[in-house]
C-alpha cells in the first residue's frame, strides 16, 4: 500500500502553465466571437425598440379618435412627433439610451369616405384613415428606420 502511494504523480507545474494557457486562448475566442454577436445583439434591440415606439404612436392616435387626426382629402398629411427616448440597462450597471424621432403620414381620406345625398343636403363623413409611422434612430453613425402602417377606424 505504501508502494501505490509513492508511485502516484500528481500534474506538474508544466503542465498546469499549458493547461492555463489552452484555457486563456479559449476565453478570447470566446470573447471575440461575442464581440460581433454584440454588434447583431444591439441592432436587434434597437429594431424592437422602433417597433415599440411606432405601436405608441399608433395607439395614442387611436385613443384621440380619427377626428383628431389632422388629414386631407386629396393629398397626404405629414406631421412629426415628439422625440421618444429608451433606455436599456447594460452589464455592469451601464445603460443604453436610444433617441427614436417619429413622422406620421396620414393618407388622402378619399378612399375612406362615405357620402349621403338627400334633397336638402349632401353628407360627407370620414370613417377611417390610413396612418404611416416612420420611427428612425442611428446605430454607429448611421440612421436607421422602420416604417408600420395601419388603419384607424
Amino acid at each position: 500500500m505504501a508502494k501505490l502511494l509513492k508511485d502516484k504523480k500528481g500534474f506538474g507545474i508544466v503542465e498546469i502553465l499549458v493547461a492555463a494557457a489552452v484555457l486563456g486562448f479559449m476565453y478570447m475566442a470566446v470573447l471575440n466571437l461575442q464581440g460581433g454577436n454584440h454588434d447583431a445583439l444591439l441592432r436587434i434591440r434597437g429594431r424592437d425598440g422602433a417597433i415599440e415606439v411606432a405601436q405608441q404612436v399608433l395607439d395614442s392616435l387611436k385613443s384621440v379618435g380619427i377626428a383628431s387626426i389632422p388629414s386631407k382629402a386629396l393629398t397626404d398629411t405629414t406631421f412629426d412627433v415628439q422625440d421618444i427616448e429608451r433606455k436599456w440597462a447594460r452589464s455592469l450597471g451601464d445603460s443604453a439610451t436610444v433617441t427614436y424621432s417619429s413622422q406620421v403620414t396620414v393618407s388622402a381620406t378619399e378612399n375612406y369616405t362615405s357620402r349621403s345625398e338627400s334633397n336638402y343636403e349632401t353628407v360627407s363623413h370620414v370613417y377611417a384613415k390610413q396612418v404611416k409611422v416612420k420611427v428612425s434612430w442611428n446605430f454607429k453613425g448611421s440612421t436607421q428606420s422602420i416604417e408600420v402602417s395601419s388603419v384607424i377606424r
